[in-house]
């Protein structure tokens, strides 16, 4: 049950945040940049791949081991660790390989998800220690 709640909140939380971002911000940071890059709609099945495999990766290095550390701390620390390298590793490899990728939108987009990683980290380990002081 801890697993699953924090699965769904982290799914919850970082899907949501990242459809924000990508509404609201998207376009204006990656459209004039590496616009001839991009498909003209998003391809489904490899956002949803993403979308329900990131999670996984946010409870098992961040929100597991802050449980069993008891902190919230830990949560935003390892969610912020996690996001920040998962999401260098696209980027970096991009800047590297890509003619028309560029130093801002890797700095911006590591930090954004870096950011993103924390906040559903720790909102993933708040929903489980919710959830267990309901059962106790």
């Amino acid at each position: 049950m801890t697993y699953l709640a924090a699965y769904i909140t982290a799914f919850l939380v970082f899907g949501i945040v990242d459809l924000l971002w990508l509404s609201l911000l998207g376009a204006a940071l990656y459209r004039p940049i590496i616009g001839e890059l991009l498909a003209p709609s998003v391809r489904i099945a490899p956002a949803v791949v993403f979308y329900l495999a990131y999670p996984i990766g946010l409870v098992v290095f961040a929100v597991l081991p802050a449980l069993r550390e008891d902190s919230v701390v830990s949560a935003v620390r390892l969610g912020f660790l996690f996001g920040a390298l998962a999401y260098a590793t696209y980027d970096l490899t991009n800047h590297a390989t890509m003619r028309v990728w560029s130093t801002q939108i890797t700095v911006i987009d590591i930090a954004y998800g870096a950011f993103a990683s924390a906040v559903a980290s720790a909102l993933a380990y708040y929903a489980v220690t919710l959830l267990v002081a309901r059962q106790a």
